[in-house]
């Protein structure tokens, strides 16, 4: 895992083509904006995990299980 120092309104860029902004510190909270194109996905994490959920119960009936 890479681990980065960034100070509001700093980014990062990934791939060329993905840019991550921290928009905002405030207390324990940081605000990112996440600049990406429109067929790449983004998600929080615990989205993200409910829609593998999904798609893994949906693969597992229509595998008739």
């Amino acid at each position: 895992m890479l681990v980065l120092s960034r100070k509001k309104n700093e980014s990062i860029v990934i791939n060329n083509d993905i840019t991550i902004v921290v928009v905002e510190i405030r207390g324990d909270k940081v605000r990112l904006g996440v600049e990406a194109p429109k067929e790449v996905p983004v998600h929080r994490r615990e989205v993200y995990d409910a829609i593998k959920r999904n798609e893994q119960q949906h693969d597992k009936e229509a595998a008739g299980e």
